[in-house]
């Protein structure tokens, strides 16, 4: 029996409604862009595996300082204890992060890392003897799977079952070219209409709503509403973060900052589930009290794992090497080139790139549903084709690990093309 048939006795995979998808592929292998199935049928991963993977799979940089972590000290509790791997990230995370970050608080994903920054949106104000217990987000985001996360993100059908059950959110439209006004008017009338807390955002790029992508100047005066009105600001850089928009963060564009950031998916590279909250000194010392009960009281057993520091450690060497920049520059080149070209075809409606970020979208003549026909059926293709695409809707995006070479791109870049002439 095949690894896909022993898979399909026990695992339930995630995003499947199982009764009518197809079976999954099984991997045996990676090494750089490349992953090969038990059939030794080779895929191009152009999207680095849910983008945790910038540096290619089984990059032998990263798994040497998990083995050197793993043959020292594998892990160990976090509350009440520390250990060198995790003091030394913090550290290295201050020297790139925004000046006004100043505190890390460990987590598990990406939903943990937005979780506990809601957590602490809502107990500062808690502690400071407020009742603020509403967060503002934008339309169609995505922060998460966990409740408060899934409270935040805007996609119907993946939190529908739940109506009812979340904290109070309120939505804004994202200030895309041409609708800023009115997310700026709809901003302050949310805040003068609600106890605002806090407001989440995905700094310049919506990754599941489909790459879209807006101003840094508008994000900033949604900021600078923000601080007006005492409202925090959260930064989900979950998958924006560690290079994606060509920066460190796409926090790294604006003139404002955020009160806090989300952190992980590429993190450690793509190797161990491991995320960061970080928060300036003014959040911190709303916890800080004699008073046991303004402590924030979160944790996860894997807390700062020391592998996963490791793991994270090496990544960040990695990213910030002359080599890597080049490659992400390069990626960037790449794409704009692709754009140029591919942005006149008949079935193309508008193209975007941001760093190592390319998205197009197909002219349809109805709104295509984001699990729908079109996009199974381009789906399909490119994995026919020996490239893996994960299309939103009518949206195909590319987000490439940084060492993929110019060969494997071109080959993406054809695939795609050639998937408009089956739509």
């Amino acid at each position: 029996m095949n690894l896909t048939d022993r898979d399909k006795k026990y695992i339930w995979h995630p995003y499947t409604q199982h009764k009518t998808v197809a079976l999954p592929i099984a991997i045996k292998r990676g090494e750089g862009a490349l992953l090969w199935d038990e059939n030794d049928k080779e895929y191009i991963d152009a999207i680095a595996s849910w983008w945790v993977n910038p540096f290619g799979h089984s990059n032998k940089f990263i798994a040497d300082a998990i083995y050197k972590q793993l043959t020292t000290l594998e892990h160990v509790l976090f509350g009440g204890f520390t250990h060198e791997p995790a003091v030394v990230l913090a550290e290295k995370l201050m020297e790139t992060l925004p000046k006004n970050q100043q505190k890390i608080f460990f987590s598990d994903n990406g939903s943990t890392a937005v979780e506990v920054a809601i957590k602490v949106a809502l107990q500062y104000f808690f502690n400071k003897g407020e009742k603020k217990t509403t967060i503002i987000a934008f339309e169609n985001a995505f922060h998460g799977d966990t409740f408060a996360a899934m409270a935040a993100s805007g996609i119907s059908f993946y939190t529908q079952a739940f109506q009812g059950m979340f904290i109070d959110v309120v939505r804004i439209p994202v200030p895309t070219k041409g609708n800023e006004e009115a997310s700026y008017s709809a901003l302050r009338e949310a805040i003068k209409n609600n106890n605002c807390a806090g407001f989440i955002f995905e700094p310049l790029v919506q990754g599941a709503a489909g790459m879209v992508m807006y101003e840094p100047e508008s994000l900033d005066e949604l900021i600078r509403i923000c601080k007006k009105n005492n409202v925090l600001t959260i930064a989900d850089e979950v998958m924006t973060g560690f290079g994606k928009t060509g920066k460190t963060f796409a926090c790294n564009y604006l003139t404002e900052k955020p009160d806090m950031m989300c952190l992980s998916k590429a993190l450690t590279g793509g190797t161990i589930p491991m995320a960061i909250t970080t928060f300036t000194s003014a959040i911190f010392e709303a916890f800080y009290d004699e008073d046991i009960n303004k402590a924030l009281f979160h944790g996860h057993t894997f807390t700062a794992n020391p592998t996963g520091c490791a793991a994270a450690l090496a990544s960040l060497e990695l990213l910030q090497t002359n080599e890597m920049q080049g490659n992400i520059a390069r990626i960037n080149q790449r794409h704009l080139a692709f754009q140029k070209y591919i942005e006149s075809h008949p079935k193309v409606t508008t193209t975007r790139v941001l760093g190592v970020i390319f998205a197009l979208e197909i002219k349809t003549k109805n709104q295509a549903s984001y699990y729908g026909t079109l996009r199974n059926k381009l789906y399909d293709f490119f994995i026919e084709n020996g490239v893996i695409l994960r299309p939103v809707g009518n949206v195909v995006y590319i987000l490439p690990p940084y060492i993929m070479t110019d060969m494997q791109l071109q080959k993406v870049y054809e695939v795609v093309e050639n998937a408009l002439e089956i739509v």
